[in-house]
């Protein structure tokens, strides 16, 4: 049993690195690690050990490391400011970059704001969120048709 205590150890790094980056990609070396482990047990020859760890640890990261990442997947939830992005509001105060000037309200909420394309939007105009710099929205005219 010279292998116990290596592959015990395989099995702890690789679930600590799958702790600390959550990835579901080390797990795959955890689980080839454990049959490795269960050979070392049967007293089953090192290079049987050694060839079952890398078959598990390859074929189990490749079949189910795309479903784990699939499954893992979650759409970008936006919070706070960022919420913003992409939506239309209203000027309620020309805007004007060259004089630093504009605010736009936006769901309620009034920000100071500057035109995306450097030009003048004039108040009482719809505009469309395109990004946040700081505590200002950049916006660009909405051309209704």
């Amino acid at each position: 049993m010279p292998m116990l205590g290596v592959w015990i150890a395989v099995i702890v790094i690789a679930v600590i690195v799958e702790a600390a980056s959550v990835q579901l990609l080390s797990v795959w070396f955890a689980l080839g690690g454990l049959v490795a482990l269960i050979l070392s047990i049967f007293n089953i020859s090192t290079t049987i050990q050694i060839i079952v760890f890398a078959a598990v640890s390859i074929i189990s990261l490749i079949l189910f490391w795309p479903l784990a990442r699939k499954l893992n997947k979650k759409g970008f939830e936006k919070t706070n400011a960022d919420r913003y992005i992409g939506r239309d509001g209203i000027v309620v105060q020309a805007i004007s970059n060259l004089d630093a000037e504009g605010q736009v309200k936006v769901d309620n909420q009034v920000w100071t704001a500057r035109s995306a394309n450097g030009g003048d939007i004039a108040e009482g105009a719809k505009i469309k969120v395109e990004k946040i710099e700081g505590v200002k929205l950049i916006v660009s005219p909405v051309n209704e048709e």
